[in-house]
């Protein structure tokens, strides 16, 4: 019952709906510094993302956890959430594309060496997905306690990791060399693994734990690369092909970042079947 509607309910004891969101610091945390009107949005645009991210590190963060103790049918729950959030966030480029050229160019003086390269939730959820790269934690060598959360997780398994233990705990014949090696290193594709895929995409009855779970991780690379997509069809929208803030390439080094995949083996496996 909304007890906002009826005047004669009485407010049960307890934090209020302001309290318990902490609106008044949440909404206080919006401040533009152009005097535009559209850095209001370019905030908050980003903001809500951040706050997407924090729920999607959440949810796979305990998928991978639940998944390396056997219980697929919570993660699968826990992956499915991820999927619809990432439709969020997929969508959130099409309000910010609203953004013209001269309203951009109008702010961004203000943003000084600010950058999206610089999201440090970005960066770990791509190395929970498996896409190490250690040279990105140098970004971070001026926030110390940052840096270290981010060695934490480029050194911890990847979902996809804890899949493929998955898949040898189920007698199938993933190399040795995949299960026990250095996770902060990137992970190199595998035709025995691909094999391995094979055979669970040949019987997905018999493996029908397996086949769900390797649909769901295409989903959130499917996903996953839309965002990405997004990000480079509004930047190339907004700035062309002007220099990034942050000092990346802009277009051109987002372009590339689409090439990167996550589960390799679950891509190359669709040839073959």
């Amino acid at each position: 019952m909304d007890t906002q509607s009826d005047p004669a309910v009485a407010p049960a004891k307890g934090p209020s709906y302001a309290s318990y969101l902490r609106l008044d610091d949440l909404l206080a945390c919006q401040s533009p510094l152009s005097g535009t009107h559209d850095e209001m949005l370019f905030i908050v645009i980003h903001q809500a993302s951040e706050l997407w991210m924090k729920l999607c590190l959440h949810e796979l963060t305990a998928a991978r956890d639940a998944i390396a103790t056997s219980r697929l049918e919570p993660a699968f729950k826990m992956m499915a959430r991820v999927a619809r959030v990432q439709q969020q966030l997929i969508g959130s480029w099409e309000i910010l594309a609203t953004i013209t050229p001269a309203d951009y160019s109008a702010m961004r003086g203000k943003l000084g060496t600010s950058s999206g390269f610089q999201s440090h939730q970005y960066r770990a959820m791509e190395f929970l997905m498996g896409n190490k790269n250690a040279a990105m934690i140098d970004v971070f060598a001026d926030a110390p306690p940052t840096q270290a959360t981010l060695t934490d997780a480029l050194t911890q398994p990847s979902i996809y990791d804890e899949a493929l233990r998955a898949l040898a705990r189920a007698g199938l014949s993933v190399p040795e060399g995949r299960l026990t090696r250095d996770f902060s290193k990137p992970y190199v594709a595998s035709p025995q693994v691909e094999m391995c895929w094979r055979t669970v995409y040949a019987e997905p009855e018999r493996h029908w734990d397996l086949y769900e779970l390797a649909e769901k991780l295409v989903d959130l690379e499917y996903r996953f690369q839309l965002w990405r997509f997004g990000h480079l069809k509004t930047v190339e929208r907004v700035i062309g092909f002007k220099r990034g803030t942050g000092g990346t390439a802009g277009v051109p080094y987002l372009a590339r970042v689409i090439d990167q995949v996550f589960f390799p083996e679950l891509l190359t496996v669709r040839a073959v079947l």
